[in-house]
C-alpha cells in the first residue's frame, strides 16, 4: 500500500511537471509573439482614443471598458477559434480575409481624411447635442470594436504564425494568452491617456507649487495630445491597411509594390544617420500613400452606388 502511494504520488509529480514545462512554453510563444504584434499595438492605442473624444468625463472609462469587452469578445470567441480552423483546414484563406480587413482600414482612414477636409458647418450647439446623444456613444463604439475587430486579426494572425509548428492545444492557448494580454496593455494605456487631464486637475488644486503647475501643465498638454492622436489614430489606420494590403500582394506576386517600397526605403534610408529609423519612416509613409490612394478609390465607387449619396 505505501509503494502504491509512493507511485501515484510519483506520477502525480510527473504530471505536474510536464504542466508546468507547458506553462513555460505557453508563456514564452505568447512573449515572442507580442513582440511581433508590438507595431500593431502602437496602432491600436493610437486609433482608440478618438473614439471618445468630445464625451463627458463621466462617460470616458464606461467607454473604454465597453470597448475593451468587445475587444476581447472579438479575440477570444470570434478570431481564435476562426483562426484555429482556417489554420488546421483552410490555411490558405487567411491571407484574403486579412487584405479585405486591409482594404476596410485604407477606407475607414480615407472616410475621415475627407472628412477632415470638407467644411465643418455645424454649431458648438449641434456638436454637444449629437455627443449627449445616447445613440451617438452607440455609434462610436460599435465603430470602434469594428475597427479593433482588423487590427485584433493582424495581431493574431502574427501570433499564429509564430506557433504555427505547434500542436493545436499550445496555439490556442497562446493566442489566448496573447489577447488578453495584449487587450489589457492597449486598454489600460488608452484608459490612462484619456484621464490623464483629470489627473492634472486634481493635482492642480491640492499639494505643494511643483505639484500644482504639473497638473497645470498636463491639464493644458492633454486636449492637444488627444487631438494629435486622433490624427495619429488616422494615419495608422492608412498605414496599417495598405501594409496589409501590400504585404497580402506580395505573396500573390502581384504587382511588386511592397518589394520596390521597401527597395526605396533601404535605397533613401540606407545613407542616412539611424538608417534603421528612416527606412521605417520612409516605408510607413509609402504605405499611407498606398492606403489612402485605395481608400478613397473604395470611398469614391461606394459614394457612387444609388441611394449611397442621399445617404451620406
Amino acid at each position: 500500500m505505501p509503494s502504491g502511494l509512493f507511485a501515484l504520488l510519483d506520477d502525480v509529480a510527473t504530471i505536474a511537471k510536464v504542466a508546468a514545462a507547458s506553462i513555460d512554453d505557453v508563456g514564452a510563444a505568447a512573449s515572442k509573439a507580442g513582440v511581433k504584434a508590438a507595431g500593431v499595438v502602437v496602432d491600436d492605442t493610437a486609433v482608440t482614443p478618438r473614439y471618445v473624444t468630445g464625451f463627458t468625463p463621466d462617460r470616458e472609462l464606461p467607454i473604454i471598458w465597453r470597448i475593451t469587452k468587445g475587444s476581447l469578445f472579438n479575440k477570444l470567441v470570434l478570431i481564435l477559434p476562426a483562426l484555429l480552423l482556417l489554420s488546421t483546414f483552410l490555411p490558405w484563406a487567411i491571407t484574403p480575409l486579412l487584405m479585405l480587413g486591409g482594404a476596410y482600414l485604407c477606407f475607414e482612414g480615407a472616410e475621415k481624411v475627407l472628412h477632415a477636409l470638407q467644411e465643418d458647418k455645424t454649431s458648438l450647439a449641434e456638436d454637444a447635442e449629437i455627443v449627449a446623444d445616447k445613440n451617438h456613444e452607440e455609434t462610436m463604439v460599435k465603430g470602434a470594436v469594428r475597427t479593433d475587430f482588423i487590427l485584433s486579426s493582424e495581431i493574431m494572425v502574427i501570433a499564429l504564425n509564430e506557433v504555427l509548428d505547434q500542436h493545436l492545444v499550445m496555439r490556442g492557448a497562446t493566442l489566448a494568452v496573447v489577447a488578453v494580454l495584449i487587450t489589457v496593455a492597449v486598454y489600460g494605456v488608452v484608459g490612462l491617456i484619456v484621464k490623464m487631464d483629470d489627473i492634472g486637475l486634481h493635482m492642480a488644486k491640492e499639494g505643494n507649487a511643483a505639484r500644482r503647475g504639473i497638473g497645470r501643465g498636463l491639464v493644458a498638454f492633454m486636449p492637444k495630445l488627444l487631438a494629435a492622436l486622433a490624427t495619429i489614430g488616422t494615419a495608422a489606420m492608412l498605414w496599417v491597411g495598405g501594409q496589409i494590403v501590400l504585404h497580402g500582394l506580395d505573396e500573390y506576386h502581384i504587382g511588386g509594390l511592397g518589394h520596390a517600397l521597401h527597395a526605396v526605403a533601404q535605397t533613401i534610408g540606407g545613407g542616412l544617420p539611424l538608417a534603421g529609423v528612416w527606412e521605417w519612416l520612409i516605408g510607413a509613409a509609402g504605405a499611407g500613400v498606398f492606403g489612402l490612394v485605395l481608400g478613397g478609390l473604395i470611398a469614391g465607387v461606394l459614394h457612387l452606388l444609388p441611394g449611397k449619396k442621399a445617404a451620406h
